[in-house]
């Protein structure tokens, strides 16, 4: 661990607001809607990445081909984006921007998901103009587990990766910031509780958590 920081990057799915549990319920229920079921276990090893099948080639590969397709996926990206909508940040997020801002430390999301999704949900809720940088997997060669998207924030911020402080929820994003030589706080959300988060630096149950004197945030 290292004492002070000059900038902090965060994900954004799971992290900042948890969009992971609406997309597993709303799988899951596409999935007992066609009479089979979709562990949560097998969606964990999903969270984070961008390099893993559609979850609609998955459910062919179950229930057969559909000629319904465009519907289902339809109907479940409406079902998604509709409990999305209805859900607040993220315990701690607010406090954490503002501290971060107050200090004079760079601000930066880093994300898997492409940029339209992430400039969508931040602006619904007045946090995108709090980002001066945001870095999307549809802007990298390769997403987490991969580092890619951490360099690429931290090039974009002017800023040491080694000075970087990193917020993350899930295996993939952890392995990712370690591997852009960050420091990486998890804090798990209830689809991520559970998973193997120990590479990270710090564990803690929410950014309430978070001892901000470490990090030059207190």
């Amino acid at each position: 661990m290292v004492r002070g920081i000059d900038a902090v990057i965060l994900d954004f799915d799971g992290t900042i607001v948890d969009t992971e549990w609406s997309e597993y319920v709303t799988v899951r229920n596409e999935y007992r809607r066609h009479g089979h079921d979709y562990p949560l276990e097998r969606f964990q090893a999903r969270v984070g990445r961008t390099d893993g099948r559609h979850w609609s080639e998955e459910l062919i590969e179950v229930t057969g081909p559909r000629p319904d397709l465009e519907e289902i996926v339809a109907r479940r990206r409406q079902a998604h984006h509709d409990l999305i909508d209805a859900t607040e940040l993220r315990p701690g997020v607010r406090d954490l921007i503002g501290r971060a801002e107050r200090r004079g430390k760079g601000l930066a999301v880093a994300s898997s998901s492409p940029m339209v999704w992430v400039e969508r949900h931040l602006g619904r809720r007045g946090l995108l103009a709090r980002f001066p940088v945001i870095a999307t997997g549809d802007q990298v060669e390769r997403g987490k587990p991969w580092p890619d998207v951490f360099v690429t924030a931290a090039e974009r911020l002017a800023v040491d990766p080694g000075r970087c402080l990193v917020i993350e929820d899930s295996h993939n994003g952890v392995t990712a910031a370690k591997a852009a030589g960050m420091v990486c706080v998890a804090v798990p959300n209830p689809v991520t509780e559970g998973t193997d988060l120990s590479a990270a630096d710090l564990l803690v149950g929410s950014l309430a958590e978070l001892p901000w004197a470490e990090f030059g945030l207190g």
